[in-house]
């Protein structure tokens, strides 16, 4: 969930499956629909009792006389599960025994490894990792495949989430050995993940980048994220803010209350921040800012990327519409449909898409799909890779006729996600197998932990300020690394080292300066090489002409 892996960039954020249910919830807390609003009707009913007939019977059928004995719920589930295939790529159902599970993202802590995660065609997919978690410290990404849980094979043979949770948590401070196939790669590779408290902080970090420029990460929208926002922005103007970088990357959403909140903090007046459109207007809903925010005047940048999703997207949607803020990265997912938890009568619930997002200008953040196949849809990430939407802006292609404007009359388009106003192209060029290698078998995180340990008392006298301005990994450290690296039995390539020793080097410290101010210190360093950062450092004037009114079309480079 987090903008960065540990290593920011070799994340692979090549989203292959059915994004997880609590990205639909962001309407739950929103629009609070009751169970009593889907009793019994229908605008075919002829057609939904003979639907309902035949399934009964055939099931009944099954029960009665097949020669085998089978078990009809779980029978019963799979043909719902097919159903909601054929309606879109979000709808799902959540059965009595994973419901409970599958709340806790939200809404407490936990003890796991730390992803989010998705089953597929009988594949365990990751998400994303989860932000501090130990599964991004080992250097798990998004869409790789876990195969293998302790030797145990759980691809293709019928896994469910139950079965998930079971595997992957566990006791606080216990081992999980995971075989992981990674896109692009034919071979897996192994991870060990010792189990901990998953944290439910959503505000990664929050920093004075100088003396009037501030920096808050936003890693998911949780049921304390507007509260722990409104802390970190209130600590920051008190150090002097007057300009904000707030980081949506990778964020895939969650509830909608607390993004439509962080954006009336920005926004002046009762301005539209959102609106959903359903079948008639049962599920029609117009948000808009209804308080005096904290920062409606200060120079605001939104960094987002192709993990950002759902309430990211209504948040950037809203501040690009009304042109409160200049927005930079690479487009968004395009998770713009709204469902809404169902409870049945077994206790178990049906997440049901009942209309879209739409941002105040009238874009819909929902990409395209086909409800009679989703495998385009499923491939998204791995197209847009392909096609160099990562790399270039040229090769996106807008559609004329999803054309919008914003507030101030700046041309913007329609058609599945928020397009930044400022592209800035994924920066591959110190990826090496070196470095992958490095984060595989977990030698830079286990480098920094012993290196943390040797030096405690000495970082533990040392301010993050003077850790930042005066640390350096030196000679001697990289020696060491690359002598712990040859035990590791990785190969030692001279052109991949001179490559990568940059991002080595900066990460290396990051991961010792989380080991002793935890979040707040790892982003601060790793941001010192980040190009999306980077860039946006650079943007506050253009940031400010936008807001305004003195730059008329969106923004191309």
């Amino acid at each position: 969930m987090s903008e960065n892996t540990d290593h920011p960039k070799i994340k692979n954020s090549l989203f292959q499956v059915r994004l997880p249910f609590f990205l639909g919830l962001a309407v739950a807390v929103g629009i609070l629909l009751g169970a009593t609003l889907f009793q019994p009707s229908t605008n075919n009913p002829q057609g939904t009792a003979r639907g309902y007939l035949k399934f009964r019977e055939i099931l009944s059928y099954i029960d009665r006389e097949y020669v085998d004995t089978v078990n009809t719920e779980r029978l019963s589930e799979f043909a719902i599960n097919k159903m909601l295939e054929k309606l879109d790529p979000h709808s799902s159902y959540i059965p009595t025994r994973d419901l409970t599970m599958a709340r806790s993202y939200l809404e407490s802590d936990f003890d796991g490894i730390g992803v989010e995660f998705n089953i597929f065609r009988d594949t365990l997919y990751v998400i994303a990792p989860l932000s501090g978690g130990p599964s991004e410290q080992v250097g798990i990404q998004a869409g790789d495949k876990i195969i293998k849980v302790n030797g145990e094979n759980i691809a293709g043979v019928n896994i469910s989430n139950d079965v998930v949770f079971k595997k992957l948590r566990g006791p606080r401070g216990s081992k999980v050995n995971l075989s992981v196939l990674r896109p692009n790669e034919t071979k897996p590779v192994q991870f060990s993940v010792i189990r901990r408290k998953i944290p439910s902080v959503s505000v990664d970090a929050a920093y004075m980048i100088d003396k009037q420029t501030g920096y808050i990460k936003v890693s998911r929208f949780s049921n304390g994220t507007y509260e722990e926002f409104k802390t970190k922005l209130a600590g920051l103007k008190k150090q002097g803010l007057q300009r904000l970088i707030l980081d949506l990357r990778d964020n895939p959403g969650g509830y909608l209350d607390h993004a439509t909140r962080m954006a009336d903090e920005f926004i002046a007046g009762n301005k539209k921040l959102v609106y959903t459109d359903g079948k008639g207007s049962k599920y029609d809903a117009d948000y808009y800012a209804k308080m005096k925010g904290d920062f409606e005047t200060g120079d605001l940048i939104v960094l987002i990327n192709e993990g950002s999703a759902s309430a990211s997207e209504i948040l950037a949607g809203a501040l690009q519409d009304h042109d409160r803020a200049l927005i930079v990265g690479r487009r968004s997912f395009g998770k713009g449909l709204v469902q809404v938890p169902i409870p049945l009568s077994d206790g178990s619930e049906l997440r049901l898409t009942i209309s879209r997002y739409y941002t105040p200008s009238g874009r819909s953040i929902q990409k395209p799909y086909d409800p009679e196949s989703t495998e385009d849809y499923e491939q998204d990430m791995a197209n847009r890779y392909k096609h160099g939407e990562f790399f270039s802006q040229d090769s996106i292609k807008f559609n004329d006729s999803l054309k919008y404007k914003t507030s101030r009359g700046r041309v913007v388009y329609g058609g599945g996600g928020i397009m930044p106003d400022v592209f800035v192209p994924r920066d591959t060029t110190d990826n090496t197998e070196l470095l992958t290698e490095l984060y595989r078998k977990n030698v830079l995180r286990e480098y920094a932990l012993n290196y943390f340990r040797e030096h405690r008392k000495q970082l533990e006298t040392t301010t993050l300020t003077d850790f930042r301005e005066t640390f350096q990994v030196t000679d001697a450290m990289m020696a060491s690394l690359l002598k712990q690296a040859k035990r590791a039995d990785i190969k030692i390539d001279n052109a991949e080292l001179k490559r990568s020793e940059k991002t080595i080097q900066n990460n290396l410290k990051a991961f010792i300066a989380r080991s002793r101010y935890e979040a707040e210190g790892f982003y601060p360093v790793l941001n010192e090489i980040d190009p999306d950062f980077q860039k946006a450092l650079g943007l506050f004037e253009q940031a400010k002409q936008i807001s305004l009114g003195k730059v008329t079309t969106t923004a191309k480079k």
